[in-house]
């Protein structure tokens, strides 16, 4: 008996005979209605009723050779051990139903989450993830079955977040979808209603319209800034950590949880470890000597902490200090009413090097910005250290040029 190949099975015709697997017994495929297709059906006696059934096992190419053959040894492992192989599909498919019918969608949003967020990185996300689900769907239909639960349903937790809140909306959205189908994978439903949600719901503004970036103090104002407000005063912890986050264009997050261990004072190098990084990648910043000052003096200040830029209580400062701090000074943004924020020097500096003629490739290496372009992406091979301490060292210059012999230097 010849052995089923996909060349025989790409030219089977309508209408011609059956294709024997020649491996598994029983096994075979049956022409569809257009060349090249067809449907696997397994033939074998029950051993419940002792009659000959023939129990389908998908369609050809949708299921390969190699995936049909898996199928049919499986059931016939049923068969050795005294089991109908469609009665024991047939009742699977009971229990789903049955499970499915006792879930309701705050159960399986739970069950979600238990079974993704191992993977997540970010412990953040994590908390997140659940938590907008019980703030924004769970008075709706946390409560409701999932295999009830229709588009007008979705749409109806959606409705109130849509154009207030896109871009929560958008989030809530993804992780409904993503709720529903695993649901379906699990066979609890039959469908997915986010699909054609959208139909059901108004416009959202475009993306380039609704984005609001964090405010930006102007470049120009920096100088200012830092000689009338970070160096006009007592020296502190807040005023140091938002010094050096200015000068190393990193963001808040990555300074706030520097620890002494990432310093390299020999070669002027800060590492930062790959799990500390949104992109996942070790990145390495170059320090300016106005960053070294900052670090010994840090050094002086907190000789017996891991952490550099250590809050009262030995921890991991709070964003909301440096916030706050920004705030009661009224620190200037080029949005209007709002004061700038700590990510906004990001932009700041990012604004300043293009002014100042430096390369959109070192500006981005800086600021540690994925390269979307796979094909850009390739042809990187180095971080550019070197060229970047130049642009870093020409930058802290500028950042102190207004720097008055009198104020406090660390």
């Amino acid at each position: 008996m010849a052995i089923i190949t996909d060349i025989l099975a790409r030219n089977m015709a309508p209408r011609s005979k059956s294709i024997s697997d020649g491996v598994v017994t029983g096994l075979s495929l049956h022409p569809g209605s257009v060349k090249g297709r067809g449907k696997w059906i397994l033939r074998y006696v029950s051993p419940v009723a002792g009659n000959r059934r023939d129990m389908g096992l998908g369609t050809y190419p949708n299921i390969g050779i190699a995936n049909a053959r898996a199928k049919a040894n499986a059931a016939r492992q049923e068969i050795v051990a005294g089991r109908d192989p469609i009665d024991e599909r047939n009742a699977r498919k009971r229990d789903r139903r049955t499970s499915a019918a006792v879930l309701c969608f705050s159960e399986a949003t739970k069950k979600v989450h238990a079974e993704l967020s191992p993977a997540w990185k970010n412990t953040k996300h994590k908390a997140q993830w659940l938590t907008t689900m019980r703030d924004y769907v769970f008075p709706y239909i946390g409560k409701c079955k999932v295999d009830i639960l229709t588009p007008a349903d979705f749409a109806d937790v959606l409705r109130p977040i849509w154009l207030s809140k896109p871009e929560t909306a958008s989030r809530v959205k993804q992780r409904c979808h993503t709720v529903i189908k695993w649901c379906w994978a699990c066979g609890l439903v039959q469908g997915n209603p986010l699909d054609v949600v959208d139909h059901l719901l108004p416009q959202q503004p475009a993306k380039r319209i609704r984005v609001q970036h964090q405010p930006a103090m102007p470049w120009k104002a920096v100088p200012k800034f830092v000689a009338n407000v970070l160096h006009n005063g007592k020296t502190n912890v807040t005023r140091a950590i938002i010094e050096f986050t200015i000068l190393t264009a990193a963001r808040s997050g990555e300074v706030r949880a520097i620890c002494w261990e990432e310093i390299g004072f020999a070669n002027k190098i800060w590492t930062i470890p790959a799990e500390r990084m949104k992109t996942g990648v070790e990145h390495r910043v170059p320090l300016s000597a106005r960053a070294i000052a900052i670090l010994h003096a840090q050094r002086v200040l907190h000789p017996d902490t891991d952490l550099v830029f250590p809050s009262i209580q030995g921890k991991v400062l709070s964003d909301m200090v440096m916030t706050k701090f920004l705030r009661d000074r009224q620190a200037p943004s080029s949005t209007v009413g709002r004061t700038a924020t700590m990510h906004g020097f990001r932009s700041t500096f990012r604004d300043w090097a293009s002014e100042n003629g430096y390369a959109r490739d070192l500006a981005e290496r800086a600021l540690a910005h994925t390269i979307t372009n796979q094909s850009e992406a390739a042809y990187h091979r180095t971080d550019l250290l070197e060229q970047r301490r130049a642009m870093m060292e020409a930058w802290a210059k500028y950042v102190q040029s207004l720097h008055r012999p009198d104020a406090h230097s660390c």
